[in-house]
């Protein structure tokens, strides 16, 4: 028979709440269900989705860090039950295809944000394009980041970017402390869009692009499109799904 698996970060916290929760399994409750129970916070699921891209599993995330946007609150006494109770989301991440100063290609996936950053004291000076079309000509700033959905309320949030649904089929561009033009907000586009992200002065202005936490510095263009062929299947509490959370956000940022 299968074991449950149960996945932790490695501080003292996650340690201690791994080794309760499996006493929950002795009895073998969950034994051959395809789920994958990880403790941690948003930043060590991001990494264990990655790292298990390839397995056909489902992923149910226990909260031991701060925020844990991702993640599900700990409960000792109905964790099987809301295990089993769960309810299903599927994501797709972005694909980042980037090109740096030597022209070799490097690939990364985000389930969060693309981030495109100056990576000196120079301001970034971007071209934004949908595909062929142009969205921004010339863009004077600190950066600019992509998102999905899923991430909108992460550091796209806390540049003032939009709040996506999850249904929405739409990614958000917004801009990082504009300069130039610096009343330009950002764009959402359609999540079948492909974004391609130049940097025009790369001798003077060099920029890193970072997928969630996966860094590429000097980087010269930067493409980013959904990646429909990844799903990553995660399980929400009934009463705490991530659309749910995701309307909260909506509604603290319409009444602050």
């Amino acid at each position: 028979m299968k074991k449950i698996i149960v996945i932790s970060d490695k501080n003292k916290k996650s340690l201690r709440l791994k080794s309760k929760i499996l006493k929950n399994f002795e009895n073998g409750n969950l034994v051959n269900k395809n789920i994958i129970i990880v403790i941690g916070g948003d930043g060590f699921m991001l990494k264990t989705l990655k790292k298990y891209k390839k397995l056909d599993k489902n992923f149910y995330g226990i909260n031991s860090g701060n925020y844990g946007f991702l993640m599900n609150k700990y409960t000792s006494k109905n964790l099987v039950k809301n295990i089993l109770k769960s309810k299903k989301i599927t994501i797709s991440p972005l694909k980042m295809i980037v090109r740096n100063k030597k022209n070799q290609l490097r690939k990364s996936i985000a389930i969060n944000e693309v981030s495109v950053l100056r990576q000196s004291r120079q301001a970034a000076s971007l071209s934004i394009k949908q595909g062929s079309r142009q969205i921004i000509k010339k863009l004077v700033s600190d950066g600019v980041l992509v998102s999905t959905p899923a991430g909108s309320t992460a550091y796209n949030l806390s540049v003032h970017g939009p709040i996506l649904s999850l249904n929405s089929k739409k990614l958000s561009i917004s801009p990082i402390s504009a300069f130039r033009p610096r009343r330009w907000k950002g764009k959402i586009v359609n999540d079948k869009s492909k974004i391609i992200i130049t940097n025009l002065n790369p001798l003077k202005r060099p920029i890193s692009a970072v997928a969630d936490n996966q860094e590429v510095r000097n980087a010269k263009s930067i493409t980013i499109k959904i990646d429909n062929k990844i799903k990553f299947n995660l399980l929400y509490d009934k009463d705490r799904s991530l659309q749910k959370k995701i309307n909260i956000e909506q509604i603290r940022r319409e009444t602050s």
